[in-house]
């Protein structure tokens, strides 16, 4: 998963872009990039890092323009290396920068068919410089030098009838403006927001609505799946449907874990979204536990507290913080390797012994992916005197891969594949465990839904919504994730330079 942002103004873009894709930080936390447009001039700065740890002032002075682009990196199956970070840029045709949000699913038959068929190089294991490539000579068939708006919208157009799986894109192209465009399912989440001024309309693209909102931007609406958008260099918006038949299908992660929850995507509210999951998540132990003796509920900080409170309230029972998060530790699931994950988490958390000491105390998390982290924490609670530790997770199990962006291990690897509740419960030491049922998730987010066909759930009930997907290339990508091969791969990467305007 990854942040993308891009802005078109009357003046420089440098520090809107820097605070922007701090707002957006939580989507990604191994890389991140920035480059602008100042005339005829590409300024690039990208390394591995958080946003304040990569731009420093001299980086910041040299990122000159009113235009640019900008991303955060949340490492995918068999990126592990500064090289992947991102926007990428080719020099032909015009100068090109992308980044993008999701995964394409045939990036491998795409590699092969730029190298054979339209003698182009690929120099990193990202699909979205194969994603840049595709645009690239897609735009370089136009055979003009003035680009129009029309061009760009056939340019994607044949993008889309190339590229297969998720894409949330933000290109820039030199001296001509900024184009975006979201996939033929919507399944990345893509807003686009305006600022009036003296001289014109100034417009941002985002991959939440919380970033417009923090530039001080007007939210003008989602991006619609299979759409481009393109900003000219003199403010002015053009739109056109690229697909022949789009259907919205966005990630229903995004509501569960992802995104903050002050963002709205697809014009639904986060925070109202989480809100239902607890109320859904509350009815369900009333109906199989009318009986409970949970004496306290305790989020997992920070994503489930939205859900864990309505549950409490719905449930009647005391909601309480139980645990302190040091917000200078990542975020746990994004971390690459498990040997870092294990050792991160109480580092993370520190728990309040007073709320578990000889109480009967219900957990609550957003969801449960390797067990790892939810195993530690039943552990500290019992530590700390709790007299029974019961667990739930505001969503299903997640019993599948997912293969457009969120980088979830190998199926083997999930405590909730081969395995029904009683054994993951035990698995992870809890003395109860109750899930979301599917149903109820998709109600809590789908309620205040327009045009949305359906979610994408597939790490819930394996049915990918692009309809591509087979066991091969869920065999393919679980060689790419599995722990062993990530922690191979980061010692390999420790002696790696970082490259790139350092």
């Amino acid at each position: 998963m990854c942040g993308i942002i891009g802005i078109v103004s009357h003046s420089p873009v440098n520090q809107a872009l820097y605070d922007g894709l701090t707002v957006l930080q939580h989507r990604g936390q191994d890389a991140a990039g920035i480059i602008t447009c100042d005339q005829d001039r590409m300024n690039m700065r990208k390394a591995n890092g958080l946003v304040r740890d990569v731009f420093h002032t001299r980086h910041m002075l040299r990122l000159q323009g009113n235009i640019g682009i900008g991303h955060v990196r949340y490492p995918t199956a068999g990126c592990f290396t500064s090289a992947e970070a991102q926007p990428f840029y080719v020099n032909s045709p015009f100068g090109i920068a992308l980044a993008h949000n999701g995964n394409l699913t045939n990036a491998s038959d795409l590699k092969q068919e730029l190298f054979v068929q339209d003698r182009r190089h690929i120099n990193t294991d990202s699909d979205s410089e194969i994603l840049l490539n595709v645009l690239a000579h897609e735009l370089d068939k136009a055979s003009k030098l003035e680009l129009s708006a029309n061009d760009i919208f056939a340019a994607v157009k044949k993008l889309h009838r190339r590229c297969r799986g998720a894409y949330a894109v933000v290109s820039l192209i030199t001296g001509r403006g900024i184009l975006a465009f979201r996939d033929p399912h919507g399944i990345r989440p893509l807003a686009i927001g305006v600022r009036k001024g003296s001289e014109g309309n100034e417009y941002v693209v985002a991959s939440e609505s919380v970033a417009i909102d923090a530039l001080g931007y007007e939210l003008l609406r989602d991006v619609a799946p299979g759409e481009a958008i393109y900003i000219d260099m003199e403010g002015e918006l053009h739109t056109q449907q690229c697909v022949d038949n789009p259907q919205l299908s966005p990630c229903i992660f995004e509501h569960v874990y992802f995104a903050r929850p002050d963002s709205i995507i697809d014009g639904i509210s986060v925070y109202k979204a989480r809100l239902r999951m607890g109320e859904y998540l509350a009815n369900k132990i009333m109906r199989i536990k009318p009986d409970h003796d949970i004496d306290v509920v305790l989020p997992i900080p920070d994503t489930s507290r939205t859900a864990a409170l309505q549950l409490s309230y719905v449930l009647g029972v005391k909601y309480s913080e139980g645990f302190i998060k040091n917000r200078y530790i990542g975020r746990t699931f994004i971390m690459p390797g498990q040997k870092e994950r294990k050792k991160s988490v109480r580092q993370k958390l520190n728990p309040i012994e007073l709320e578990f000491r000889g109480k009967n105390v219900l957990l609550v998390d957003d969801s449960i992916v390797r067990g790892t982290t939810s195993k530690q924490i039943i552990q500290m609670a019992r530590d700390c005197g709790a007299n029974k530790v019961y667990f739930a997770s505001a969503a299903p199990p997640v019993r599948f891969p997912n293969v457009y962006g969120i980088d979830m291990p190998a199926a083997k690897e999930l405590i909730g594949h081969g395995r029904n509740d009683v054994e993951i419960a035990e698995a992870i030491g809890a003395d109860w465990l109750v899930y979301q049922d599917l149903d109820d998730l998709v109600e809590s987010v789908m309620k205040k839904a327009e045009g949305i066909s359906e979610f994408d759930t597939s790490v819930f009930n394996g049915v990918y919504v692009t309809g591509d997907i087979d066991q091969a290339y869920l065999n393919k990508i679980e060689a790419l994730r599995n722990d062993d091969v990530r922690e191979a791969s980061d010692e390999d990467n420790e002696v790696m330079d970082i490259h790139n305007n350092s």
